[in-house]
């Protein structure tokens, strides 16, 4: 057993290096966070966290060989090539986050995918745990989005590895004790401030803040949001989870709900696809509100008062 866990540990030595980085971390959080008497961490969310982080781990193994078999034979179709070994890199990170920016973007935007990332915001406390909340499907969704990278020459092994090393920063955001970065910082780069709104469930900050490593394209897409004082974060989502603690109910509450939605009666073809690629909340009766709508309800309501 340990030797085969060597041999994983050397194939994967991005995860050797990162897990007691991770580790001391989180240890860290716990003490600092228990010695201020803050209930930033629970046992049952921590090992929620960690339970959808697994699932999403072997998932990823179980299909590895079938998602770089797809993007290999997208390869054959690249449009350019870059032989600068410096540059090669450069572009590929700046290329990836943006591709980043786009799937979570898209995640929020169309209900199905919705369903795959919700698992990620289901979580009423915010830490360094949080960040291991993983979407237990997505090795499943992402691989699409990084299409256009391979067209663009990027090898897939490549992309792997820096979609990889963005997502240790992305873990790291996961924070309430970094309040503020300098200035400077969080014009460019996602801070733990900005990506505390991206969790939140308070209806001004409801789909803003998506970049992983750079706020840049949330400021020229137009879904940043600044924290606020005036608005204290409420993490969680607008409608939390029945059975929060269940490991295979919080993976699937919002399919659940979805087939529920579809298999209404008395709905048209065009309905049923609107329920599956339109954002979450949107509803042919108007029983339900999308964010945006809540947010324009919002604005109404204090606008007359």
């Amino acid at each position: 057993m340990l030797a085969l866990l060597q041999d994983y540990l050397k194939d994967n030595w991005l995860l050797a290096i990162s897990a007691p980085f991770y580790t001391g971390m989180i240890l860290l959080e716990v003490i600092v966070s228990n010695y201020h008497k803050k209930a930033f961490h629970t046992v049952k969310e921590t090992l929620i966290n960690f339970w959808l982080n697994m699932a999403n781990t072997l998932l990823g193994i179980s299909c590895k060989v079938l998602v770089l078999g797809m993007m290999t034979w997208f390869l054959q179709f690249h449009l350019i090539s870059i032989s600068n070994e410096y540059l090669y890199w450069m572009l590929l990170f700046i290329a990836l986050d943006l591709c980043f920016y786009v799937e979570h973007r898209s995640e929020h935007m169309v209900r199905f995918l919705w369903a795959v990332h919700v698992t990620h915001h289901s979580s009423q406390e915010y830490n360094l745990t949080t960040g291991f909340r993983s979407s237990v499907f997505r090795p499943l969704v992402s691989c699409w989005f990084f299409i256009p990278l391979i067209l663009l020459g990027f090898k897939p092994l490549d992309i792997l590895l820096m979609d990889a090393i963005c997502q240790i920063y992305g873990i790291l955001v996961h924070t309430q004790y970094v309040r503020k970065m300098p200035k400077w910082f969080e014009s460019i780069f996602v801070s733990p401030g900005h990506h505390r709104v991206h969790h939140a469930s308070n209806v001004i900050y409801l789909d803003k803040n998506m970049g992983m490593v750079m706020i840049i394209w949330d400021r020229i897409f137009g879904t940043f949001q600044h924290e606020l004082e005036t608005e204290q974060v409420v993490y969680g989502l607008t409608t939390n989870p029945a059975h929060p603690y269940h490991p295979i109910g919080i993976i699937f509450h919002e399919w659940k709900q979805l087939f529920k939605d579809l298999s209404k009666p008395n709905t048209s073809l065009s309905i049923k696809f609107n329920y599956l690629f339109k954002p979450p909340g949107w509803s042919h009766d108007g029983s339900r509100q999308t964010a945006d709508e809540m947010r324009k309800a919002l604005t109404e309501t204090a606008a007359t008062k």
